[in-house]
């Protein structure tokens, strides 16, 4: 990717390393108990960074 990037991509890829974050240990425990899953507070932004990309 280039060195300098449009304000539009920059706010695109921080947003998207926003969301990509899972939900803290103690909440999927408190909500799904002690077999929760990390992703399942987190279903909308599952991305794996080598096969699914940012469209930017």
């Amino acid at each position: 990717m280039a060195r300098n990037k449009r304000k539009s991509v920059k706010t695109r890829l921080l947003k998207a390393g926003k969301i990509n974050r899972p939900a803290t240990y103690w909440a999927i425990v408190r909500k799904f108990g002690k077999r929760g899953h990390r992703w399942r507070l987190n279903p909308q932004a599952r991305r794996h960074w080598r096969k699914d990309k940012i469209k930017v």
